[in-house]
């Protein structure tokens, strides 16, 4: 077998006596029955990517493992010291429902322990969101939650979260990842301190819920509560710790739990993929709704920070939405009750990303408040509450099917948020609407935008290769043209230009570096190029809309949306 000589230095490191016997005889077994494996494992060192670092659990320094989250967290805590000099420092680590996630977090703290920092460790597994709010309720420097989200079972991960709640961002990140890379295996302290190591749980737990229900609710009357049947599944996850606590606690009684996905299960059993942004995976829980005649449908992810909705339509037929409709239907209502509230006075905004609807620019703007936008992932949003304290933020969310209601948490949160649409919901239903029809009537007065992902998967070497040449191509030979319609501007993330293609003119956009490209039309149609920055996959953001005079026209002009959609696809060869 050839071994590239990074590969091999790197196995013959993972040989040493710094690893444990079990770790080495791991190795030699993928050298002699599974070389490809064995590249896969040592190409590369995981990396951050926009949330956190994720990947395949194994062997190597290509696999999520107790050496690579111990040299995280040996390079953290050896920060956490430089930053915090002379304090006492405190971090809190929670978990999700995934293979070895409850061991993984053990390691973690263990680690930081050794390094003479107080831990506060869940004693179970828990909610991302959880995590951030308990990082401030606390008073934490830092916080740590083992998750890899809507991953496959074969995954786990490791996001790192600061002092304000929200996942570490540049230049912070650059400088711990700068630490951790410069250390060597050989200097992770693994001998905790035991002492050091406090279990939390219901004190946490019951602070969080009443924090949830302080920030999700808006005076919905009881009655209006008990008319609204609810669907809620929590996909094996971790939500099932907190969402169904926090919906009876405020006072809706008619949820109806999927009974097969409410245990925590790291395989997933019932699902292809424990994502809520696959319709398969609310399969369950839309038969579970129409045998009890519910008005809607809620899932979350693993983790508990996505969320994925089915409302009924004007025939009475339970649909799916998507993240920029549930971000759009909350983002409203929100407006609206501040607005009815008197809380507005252009001191207060919203949060988007440049991957979802520009409606919620509309949107914010017919309320007199700003909407900012970000790049993708919740750890933008944070930053815009830390960075513009003299602003009150609203709420926000991107189309991945995340919001976070309020600053409490400062990730995106599916316990609030799961709140927040029953409130929709229930309110809607009480004034003889419907999530559906509030929907509809938002297209009139805002203007119909409609949203399509392709996202096309390129596992391993060859295809982060293939995946960084489709990025290399879209720049080197920008289209001039897109399913018949001239591309008018250009905007690069990864060089900070935007062009106008029309008059060759370049502006300079004031936001992070990321390896993003954004075209515009001259009809309005927006497409986005990302390579995810967790998975194998480069993603096309596709967004079109056009004006609806009417809610009596809204299939005509969905029709006439999603051929221009196809359109897009085809003459993009996203196929």
């Amino acid at each position: 077998m050839n071994i590239a000589p990074n590969i091999l230095n790197a196995v013959n490191e993972w040989l040493t006596p710094t690893f444990d016997n079990e770790t080495q005889a791991a190795v030699k077994e993928l050298i002699t029955t599974s070389p490809k494996e064995l590249e896969e494992s040592f190409y590369k060192n995981l990396e951050f990517g926009t949330g956190g670092m994720r990947g395949v659990m194994g062997v190597g320094n290509n696999r999520i493992n107790k050496y690579t989250l111990g040299k995280n967290t040996q390079g953290l805590s050896d920060y956490l010291h430089e930053v915090f000099p002379n304090q006492p420092l405190k971090v809190v680590i929670a978990y999700d429902c995934r293979h070895n996630s409850n061991t993984l977090a053990k390691v973690v703290a263990d680690v930081f322990s050794a390094n003479g920092i107080h831990v506060y460790l869940f004693s179970d597994l828990r909610p991302t969101p959880e995590l951030s709010f308990a990082l401030k309720y606390l008073g934490c420097q830092c916080g740590i939650v083992l998750t890899a989200s809507h991953n496959p079972p074969e995954y786990n991960g490791y996001k790192v979260y600061w002092e304000d709640g929200g996942q570490i961002v540049p230049p912070q990140d650059a400088a711990i990842i700068n630490v951790i890379e410069n250390l060597g295996y050989d200097k992770i302290k693994f001998n905790a301190n035991e002492s050091l190591i406090q279990y939390i749980d219901t004190e946490i737990d019951k602070a969080f819920v009443k924090s949830s229900i302080e920030n999700a609710s808006f005076n919905t009357p009881a009655e209006a509560k008990n008319n609204l049947q609810i669907v809620f599944t929590s996909l094996h996850g971790t939500s099932i710790k907190s969402v169904p606590d926090t919906l009876s606690q405020a006072g809706y009684k008619n949820v109806h739990i999927v009974p097969e996905q409410a245990i925590p299960d790291g395989n997933f059993p019932t699902v292809k993929s424990p994502n809520p942004e696959e319709p398969e995976a609310l399969t369950m829980a839309l038969a579970l709704a129409d045998k009890t005649n519910s008005d809607i449908v809620v899932g979350t992810d693993p983790d508990c920070d996505r969320l994925g909705v089915a409302v009924r339509n004007n025939d009475g037929k339970m649909i799916l939405l998507n993240g920029n409709q549930t971000m759009i239907l909350m983002t409203s209502f929100l407006l609206k009750q501040w607005k009815k509230a008197g809380k507005i006075n252009g001191k207060q905004f919203v949060g988007s990303t440049i991957v979802s609807t520009p409606m919620m620019m509309e949107l914010a703007t017919s309320y007199g408040v700003e909407c900012k936008v970000g790049l993708t992932g919740f750890k933008w949003i944070a930053k815009m509450i830390k960075d513009f304290p003299e602003l009150e933020f609203i709420g926000g969310g991107e189309e991945s099917f995340g919001f976070m209601v309020g600053d409490a948490v400062r990730d995106k949160d599916a316990v609030a948020a799961t709140l927040l649409i029953c409130e929709v919901a229930a309110q809607a239903k009480a004034a003889g609407s419907s999530v559906y029809k509030e929907l509809l009537q938002l297209y009139v007065e805002n203007g119909f935008y409609k949203e399509y992902l392709v996202s096309l998967t390129k596992k391993g070497i060859e295809g982060l290769q293939e995946i960084n040449q489709m990025m290399i191509d879209l720049r080197e030979n920008p289209l001039k043209e897109i399913s018949g319609q001239r591309v008018i501007m250009v905007e690069d993330y990864q060089s900070s230009i935007a062009l106008n293609l029309l008059t060759g003119e370049e502006a300079t956009m004031d936001i992070p570096k990321s390896n993003v490209l954004i075209y515009y039309t001259e009809d309005g149609s927006k497409i986005c190029a990302r390579p995810s920055g967790t998975e194998p996959k480069i993603k096309f953001y596709i967004s079109v809309n056009a004006e609806l005079d009417s809610v009596t026209n809204f299939d005509a002009a969905e029709s006439f949306l999603d051929e221009k959609i196809q359109s897009i696809i085809a003459g993009m060869q996203l196929k």
